[in-house]
């Protein structure tokens, strides 16, 4: 996992260092040198111009142009406070303006060669990713230690191109939010033992209605691609959809009511794609989530009914004690349920909202936010435009309650589910992908990234 700390919480990493400024800007300087090398591809007559702010931030920039004017490049330094509107010609522009520490608009001079930055482009906010007056687009950041929420969040991934992470000796081990990787999924979802029986990780899936038995169809496939060992697939009022043949349909009441024992059985429940907002079946969400008795999902009409309810103010009274709920709202659901959009904070909100609904919150969009009750948060970042198309959210819900019944954290679940949702999309057209065309890719994803098959190693 790579950590994310805010600009306050880097500034006092930064205070608390056993070594000295000095030796800190020592490293970036030549962190930033390394990096403008291999990004112009060597030194030779080469043409570099550094805009160097007042702060830590430009002193990491004059450091990088005294290494650069060493390896024999042209280097010319300008005071980022009187830039001119344009700067000369050079090979490559190092934004060392201002970094995090902006508080005011900044007009970037103009130029036509590519732009490195140091730490964050100037004039993005560090904390938000929100523009302040207008960047420069870099091609490429540099960043120290550790991810800025404004490099995922915002403008940010748009204007810092490509992000690098370089380590300068700080301690970042404080920090309680972080990007998943990869390699994290092996972590993250557990092996399914040798031992396994199809009840071990049973997962019933609660959804759909009349018009909208797709939305059944599709939480319950994938969550048998995830992992699932048995799913139970149960569309209130009617018949469940007859495919794929493997899933157990079990009729239900349109008021979820369901008979004393039956949600032990299942090591996850999800509840809400496309189960509609009939007043009784709304009813029976919030009697099925007072009643949970292991790991439930609550996704999409799910959501909608417990919006305004007292089941969230009940399991906040309960405390760490409390079933697991993992909820999964887009801005529109996350509204519903507070009152109020997320805002630009999205680290904030969705914490809030988990400790409010005593509840993992995953609250999605480019970066995705998954938020436990403790203040842990997990950020995913390997989806892209192609989720944002229909039945995409019913998937992602099937494949988190599945990874549930593996045995999985519910943060970890949530924040594997979704990364994973996210490499199986991007994988795909950049036109096209819908959301049937994901469950098929999960087995092969789960196989690549050590999760499942012959390469799962006892570690």
């Amino acid at each position: 996992m790579i950590p994310v700390v805010t600009p306050a919480e880097m500034a006092a990493i930064d205070a608390a260092a056993s070594e000295s400024v000095d030796v800190l800007v020592e490293r970036a300087g030549a962190a930033v040198a390394r990096a403008a090398l291999d990004e112009m591809g060597g030194a030779y007559g080469r043409r570099v111009v550094v805009v160097a702010g007042p702060g830590s931030n430009g002193a990491d920039g004059r450091v990088a142009a005294q290494r650069l004017a060493r390896r024999g490049v042209r280097t010319t330094v300008i005071d980022a406070a009187a830039a001119p509107a344009r700067l000369p010609t050079a090979d490559l522009v190092i934004d060392a303006a201002y970094g995090t520490g902006l508080r005011r608009p900044y007009e970037a001079p103009g130029t036509d060669a590519p732009v490195l930055a140091v730490d964050l482009p100037s004039g993005v906010d560090g904390l938000t990713g929100c523009v302040l007056g207008h960047p420069a687009r870099a091609v490429r950041t540099i960043t120290f230690a550790a991810l800025k929420p404004g490099l995922l969040f915002g403008e940010g991934p748009r204007l810092a191109g490509r992000v690098e992470v370089a380590d300068i000796g700080l301690d970042v081990s404080s920090a309680d939010v972080a990007v998943v990787e990869d390699a994290d999924m092996r972590v993250l979802v557990p092996p399914r033992p040798p031992s396994a029986h199809k009840w071990q990780s049973a997962c019933w899936v609660i959804a759909g209605s009349s018009g909208m038995e797709g939305a059944a169809q599709l939480a319950a496939t994938a969550a048998q691609r995830a992992g699932a060992g048995y799913v139970r697939l149960s569309v209130p009022g009617a018949s469940a959809p007859t495919t794929p043949v493997e899933v157990v349909s079990h009729p239900i009441d349109p008021g979820l009511l369901v008979g004393t024992g039956e949600l032990e059985r299942f090591a996850s429940v999800v509840v809400g794609p496309g189960l509609g907002t009939a007043v009784d079946t709304a009813a029976g969400v919030l009697r099925l989530v007072s009643r949970a008795t292991g790991p439930m999902v609550v996704d999409g009409d799910g959501l909608t009914a417990l919006a305004g309810g007292s089941a969230l103010e009940q399991r906040r009274g309960v405390g760490p004690g409390a079933p697991p709920l993992v909820l999964t709202p887009h801005d529109g659901e996350f509204e519903r349920l507070t009152g109020g959009r997320p805002g630009s904070d999205r680290i904030v909100a969705a914490r809030a909202l988990a400790v409010t609904a005593n509840a993992v919150v995953l609250l999605k969009g480019p970066t995705t936010v998954v938020a436990a009750p403790d203040g842990r948060v997990l950020l995913v970042t390997s989806g892209d435009q192609r989720l944002a198309t229909a039945g995409t959210g019913d998937v992602l819900a099937g494949m988190i309650g599945a990874i549930l019944a593996r045995g999985a954290d519910p943060l970890g679940a949530a924040a594997a589910a979704a990364h994973i949702h996210g490499l199986i999309a991007a994988a795909g057209p950049e036109t096209g992908v819908v959301a049937g065309d994901l469950p098929a890719l999960l087995v092969a994803r789960l196989e690549a990234l050590g999760v499942d098959g012959a390469g799962r190693g006892a570690g």
